[in-house]
């Protein structure tokens, strides 16, 4: 894989200390990773089923605060067969309490990505962090009327009765992932394309749906010219690598996340291929490597 520029040289500027998109390229596909920035989290939501002790080493051999990590939100843009295509939004700017996320319109903006442009909208479930960029005025209203928004036909159903009774998340947060999903349900229902299990939105860009984080939790898969590249969503975290079997507060089947994750790693790391997550270190590219009973986060090198 190499390294595209999609960036327009008279897209707008902003001040901004670190990066937040990066182009690739898969075969013949355009890859546009965005950062929507970084939410703030308590560590223990990571590891709800570990001893504290066992989750404290774990943050301390990661150099990671014991009171309150960041958690990255990554987006991508997917440009294939004359389609674009959004892979879920980020957080939006509805949150007064996450001023660091929530910058996806702009960040388009900066890499010269039209919204207008883009056809088709994915994503991998209806947590507020991958669907409130679409709520954002500044983003929705320069939307095509005909944009086609792909999820599993699990995920519409769950979240009309959603049963939180398996998560650990903040008091306050199932509420406001039920009513931001109600939310974007009734605003984008028109142009749901809901699919069972697998569905090809472009040439070599397909949705599968895993289940375990969400009913409905889905991964993206490209595939052009022998390259291959998986946008995983909420199957992989930070620490999935090293310990494949934590248990995040926000999954709703917290085993069978966990089955998804070990089976889908293991995948990666005898294919070769790419991988990318939500709420990895941006841009999150990286291989998978085996290690014993667990896994090896290998980054990918940059390609300037």
């Amino acid at each position: 894989m190499s390294r595209v520029d999609t960036v327009r040289t008279d897209a707008p500027r902003t001040e901004e200390s670190v990066p937040s998109r990066y182009a690739l390229k898969v075969g013949d596909i355009d890859v546009t990773l965005i950062s929507d920035g970084v939410l703030p989290i308590p560590p223990a939501t990571l590891a709800t089923n570990a001893a504290t002790a066992e989750l404290s080493a774990w943050l301390s051999d990661m150099f990671l605060s014991p009171e309150l990590i960041d958690w990255p939100l990554n987006v991508a843009v997917v440009r294939s067969g004359g389609r674009t295509v959004l892979v879920d939004s980020g957080l939006g700017t509805e949150f007064p309490g996450f001023p660091r996320a929530g910058q996806l319109a702009m960040r388009l903006d900066a890499a010269g990505i039209d919204p207008a442009s883009v056809t088709d909208v994915v994503l991998t479930h209806l947590h507020m962090d991958h669907i409130g960029g679409l709520l954002v005025d500044g983003l929705r209203g320069r939307l095509r009327p005909d944009l086609r928004v792909h999820l599993a036909s699990a995920e519409a159903e769950f979240w009309a009765a959603p049963d939180f009774s398996r998560t650990d998340m903040p008091a306050p947060v199932p509420d406001v992932l039920r009513t931001t999903a109600a939310r974007f349900l009734d605003v984008y229902r028109g142009q749901l394309r809901p699919f069972e299990k697998e569905y090809e939105v472009a040439p070599g860009v397909r949705i599968h749906r895993t289940g375990g984080h969400t009913p409905g939790h889905s991964i993206v898969r490209l595939e052009s010219g022998g390259d291959r590249l998986t946008f995983a969503g909420d199957a992989v975290f930070q620490c999935g690598f090293d310990k494949p079997e934590w248990h995040n507060g926000f999954d709703h089947d917290p085993e069978e996340s966990a089955r998804v994750r070990i089976r889908l790693l293991k995948e990666l790391a005898a294919s070769g291929e790419q991988l990318v997550a939500t709420h990895l270190s941006f841009p999150s590219v990286c291989h998978v490597a085996v290690a014993g009973n667990a896994f090896r986060f290998v980054p990918a090198v940059w390609d300037h």
